[in-house]
């Protein structure tokens, strides 16, 4: 099967969910969009698509003038039945080219917090393999509306949505449980993320976080496997 894998910022790969991918065989087309590589001319012979995260906001396409082209294939993929995965900038992305608003929100949600399933996520396909609450890795500001058609599958005391379905094989996630030790440490040297994790956190907040985040990494990567694992499960 042939994967289409969307970065943004090298220090973002899909993580342990590329694992579970190369475990069953797939081929990842990796593209890396802030480094102005082109997206593929069609959608033909790809089975499925990943869209990760990165620091700029989906609306920024001024700045970013990919975002544009990406959320066309992206809507043009979820509308044609293409399964999809989305993390993090992945769901906004989801969000957006369906029609649904990302906006900034209140406050930066940055730590290993909680997120819960929802009733719909408890008797989800997907979601249904986890026993929730789980901690989750959150590192964001920008939050979203859920599109038309889509089902809320996971909330937050932050942030409520984090978690959609649209159609039987478009996912998307806000949090991160994709991240090993090694991705962490990246991200620690990231401005954007740097700041984000000051604001909230405070001095020494960073390295608390990553105190924290290696604390549960473990439990937090075998989910995103589990996740990932059902989300395949789904259509290969």
């Amino acid at each position: 099967m042939n994967v289409l894998v969307l970065q943004h910022i090298a220090c973002e790969p899909p993580g342990v969910f590329e694992d579970v991918l190369v475990e069953r065989g797939a081929t990842l087309l990796r593209v890396e969009l802030d480094e102005g590589e082109s997206l593929p001319s069609s959608l033909a012979g790809i089975d499925a698509i990943v869209a990760m995260g990165g620091p700029m906001s989906v609306n920024d396409e001024l700045g970013h003038p990919w975002l544009v082209a990406e959320k066309t294939l992206i809507a043009e993929a979820v509308r044609g039945g293409t399964p999809f995965w989305g993390s993090c900038l992945g769901v906004q992305l989801l969000a957006s080219s369906l029609g649904a608003r990302v906006v900034r929100g209140p406050l930066p949600e940055v730590g290993i917090l909680p997120v819960h399933a929802t009733d719909e996520g408890l008797v989800d396909p997907v979601f249904a393999a986890l026993a929730w609450p789980r901690p989750t890795l959150q590192w964001h500001q920008d939050t979203f509306d859920l599109p038309g058609g889509a089902t809320l599958l996971a909330t937050s005391p932050a942030y409520p949505n984090q978690a959609f379905r649209v159609g039987d094989v478009a996912y998307g996630v806000q949090f991160h449980v994709e991240v090993d030790g090694a991705m962490a440490d990246e991200w620690a040297r990231v401005p954007a993320y740097i700041s984000s994790a000051d604001e909230v956190l405070g001095a020494g907040g960073l390295d608390r976080l990553l105190a924290d985040f290696r604390a549960s990494m473990a439990e937090m990567q075998a989910d995103g496997r589990t996740l990932f694992g059902r989300w395949v499960d789904l259509w290969a």
